[in-house]
């Protein structure tokens, strides 16, 4: 396995100086955020963009390679997290286009695995979601394919304010939709395995890491606290919102030994990326850099 972070937090900072930084606390992988380079979706951890994928030509993608490289660094993954179901149809095929840009941009960097989500319209029930995925995604993993890319949908519900209520912004977060995805696609579409997530919802990790473990190509490391107060006050009917609390690693109820130990025995031996989303240490780049620091240091001695 290899120890890395997702570049979202640092906006401002080119991708050298992530690296540089990355290099200087002893990890090994980024997956670099992806988004539009002239701007767009402005939601928290969204909207960052260190590769100008429109524009990247062959060249500079050996620059960036070479730069990598010589710090010690791989690209785990390109990210890019956008909705794709959007029931607005020009923000939808906004969405669609960048992606596959993103896609186009793998191979030149020398990467093999492109994450996002598979989106959703919130007041669509998921039956009807599936069916809009079902027409829309064909093109896209054909897309992937062409490239030598593994599309990888995070396991995400989207759904932590009030404009994601009641069905979330991503459906390809729980084992019966995995299980449409992986039917439809035996080959060419992956997961991107996020721990955090199964937890609010009560869904059992070892057996779902058993279940889906093979069709794992990427992880991201997050935490999660449920707020027992808040659950208390608001129920399990707001779907989370309201006591579901993201966090670094080892600050929530994410048991770690459990993760790492189905992990490794369906044999994944992929990226775990650091995915910051913690409230408590944002704010300067000292606090973000803390907070991925901490959250080495509890995942450092299962990363072997």
């Amino acid at each position: 396995m290899k120890l890395g972070l997702l570049t979202v937090p640092f906006e401002d900072w080119t991708l050298e100086q992530v690296a540089d930084w990355t290099a200087s606390a002893d990890m090994t992988a980024l997956e670099v955020a992806c988004w539009p380079r002239s701007g767009g979706e402005k939601r928290r951890y969204a909207g960052t963009s260190h590769i100008d994928v429109e524009n990247l030509s062959d060249g500079e993608a050996g620059e960036i390679r070479d730069m990598l490289g010589g710090k010690g660094i791989e690209i785990s993954g390109l990210g890019y997290y956008p909705n794709p179901l959007h029931q607005d149809e020009a923000v939808r095929e906004a969405s669609l286009s960048h992606l596959k840009l993103v896609i186009a941009a793998a191979p030149k960097l020398g990467v093999s695995v492109v994450n996002t989500f598979m989106g959703g319209q919130r007041d669509l029930n998921l039956d009807e979601n599936w069916a809009r995925a079902e027409r829309i995604f064909p093109d896209i993993v054909a897309h992937a394919r062409d490239h030598g890319v593994t599309l990888c949908f995070e396991n995400c519900p989207m759904i932590f304010s009030h404009d994601e209520w009641p069905g979330g912004h991503n459906i390809a977060y729980s084992p019966r939709t995995w299980r449409r995805i992986f039917d439809k696609w035996p080959e060419g579409v992956g997961m991107n395995y996020d721990p955090s997530h199964l937890v609010w919802q009560m869904i059992d990790q070892t057996r779902f890491i058993k279940e889906f473990g093979s069709r794992i190509a990427h992880a991201h490391a997050k935490d999660l606290e449920i707020d027992r107060d808040g659950l208390y006050e608001n129920g399990i009917m707001s779907a989370g919102m309201g006591w579901q609390i993201p966090r670094l690693c080892g600050l929530g109820d994410v048991d770690w030994s459990e993760v790492f130990g189905g992990l490794y025995r369906i044999g994944y031996d992929g990226p775990m990326i650091i995915e910051h989303e913690d409230r408590m240490f944002e704010g300067s780049d000292e606090k973000v850099m803390r907070g991925f620091l901490l959250a080495r240091d509890v995942l450092a001695p299962y990363v072997k």
